[in-house]
């Protein structure tokens, strides 16, 4: 069975402009979590888009790159003291507000993916597995992913031996690594349990 690309089925039902929201980087133990509001440009879509994990990190840069030069883009972020402060679930609506907050227009409706909905200015529905089915969101999804990518890449530089450059903060084998080898860095979720346990085993071996 050939599987379904996102439409503008959902955008069509709606009134005004429609801005999709997204975010990426809820499940790492590091970084940011970044959120994206795309209004697209119905005479000027770029063709393929879809849910951001299921492109190459080559073509999600190229349609990242063609929705920047095409759409109405609003980015939000939020910082892993945020995280720590609010939990990653209200960090991640805080991003997703700031992402409406930031784009060049104010949009009638928003179309958000997932289940809890953000706080924002204008109505609001949410769309399960939203990326895969509306055009808005599924650009939304790339520009949050390539987005928090680039920033992981920046903050891999600064921090070497994590693999973030590769991981993107996930808590794979790499990762777990060069925490066991190089311990917690500033940026690391200590909200998390396992940077949590990891904090709380350095406090007591030096008790």
């Amino acid at each position: 069975m050939p599987e379904l690309s996102p439409t503008f089925d959902i955008e069509d039902s709606l009134p005004g402009l429609v801005a999709g929201i997204d975010e990426a980087g809820r499940g790492p133990w590091a970084g940011p979590v970044v959120a994206s509001a795309v209004i697209l440009n119905r005479n000027c879509t770029p063709a393929g888009l879809k849910d951001s994990k299921k492109l190459t990190p080559k073509r999600r840069a190229e349609l990242a790159s063609a929705l920047w030069k095409t759409a109405r883009i609003g980015v939000g972020v939020a910082s892993v003291n945020e995280i720590d402060e609010i939990n990653i679930l209200q960090a991640t609506m805080l991003a997703m507000s700031r992402a409406a907050a930031n784009l060049p227009v104010a949009p009638a409706t928003c179309i958000v993916d997932g289940t809890v909905k953000p706080q924002l200015p204008c109505p609001a529905y949410m769309v399960v597995k939203g990326d895969a089915k509306s055009q808005s969101i599924a650009a939304a999804s790339i520009i949050a992913k390539v987005t928090r990518d680039r920033m992981m890449l920046e903050l891999a530089r600064d921090y070497p031996g994590y693999g973030w450059e590769c991981n993107k903060g996930y808590g794979v084998r790499t990762h777990r690594e060069g925490l066991d080898t190089l311990g917690v860095t500033p940026h690391h979720r200590r909200s998390f349990a396992p940077i949590k346990n990891l904090v709380a085993r350095a406090a007591t071996a030096f008790c």
